[in-house]
């Protein structure tokens, strides 16, 4: 799997015969892909350029497309701007499990957390305000124990620059720094006995 980023919630997933995106945002509804989800509502006016032909997937439900398989679940936001319905998707492709957690706002409950069964990548934000903030984000990390940490919807409190928000994030991982990378190519044997943070270059 190769995984990209496009900036705060918008990421690409690509396998040998299917590209998922997550999230469009303006100014990169023209990528060709096969499926796109939405978590929240407002991102589905970013739509309305992108007609490729590609399969829509933005509502709780099991889907299967192909050899890809998706499971969606609805979590009422909470923050402080609250967002009236937020999906959480699992994605199954190239024999990975990858958790979209979208602008979610607040922490599931453990059970929620144990729905989604062994995730192996985890796309979650850390920059606070209408959605996790880097202290809620570390401690949801702690109770899904993911392989993989791809944080994402930096600098989202008042006055944080991405920078800033990235280095409170590390901070509540105990981490000191971390590289970013363009893309990340994965596959389930290369995958960490410890759960590893990815910080990847928006493009």
């Amino acid at each position: 799997m190769e995984i990209t980023w496009y900036g705060q919630t918008a990421f690409r997933l690509k396998e040998r015969k299917v590209t998922l995106l997550t999230d469009p945002i303006e100014g990169r509804t023209s990528l060709k892909s096969d499926i796109v989800i939405i978590s929240q509502a407002e991102t589905t006016k970013n739509l309305q350029k992108l007609d490729n032909g590609a399969r829509v997937i933005d509502s709780p439900g099991e889907y299967e497309i192909g050899d890809i398989f998706i499971t969606g679940v609805q979590l009422t936001a909470r923050g402080k701007k609250a967002i009236a319905a937020q999906n959480v998707f699992v994605i199954y492709m190239d024999d990975l499990a990858v958790c979209y957690l979208g602008n979610l706002g607040h922490l599931p409950t453990q059970q929620q957390v144990e729905d989604m069964g062994s995730i192996d990548v985890l796309l979650i934000p850390v920059g606070g305000v209408e959605a996790l903030n880097a202290a809620q984000a570390a401690e949801l990390i702690s109770l899904v124990e993911p392989s993989i940490v791809i944080p994402m919807a930096y600098s989202r409190d008042e006055g944080d620059t991405p920078s800033e928000a990235v280095a409170k994030f590390l901070k509540e991982m105990g981490v000191s720094h971390v590289q970013p990378i363009d893309t990340l190519k994965l596959t389930k044997a290369q995958l960490p006995e410890e759960t590893q943070i990815v910080l990847l270059e928006p493009k």
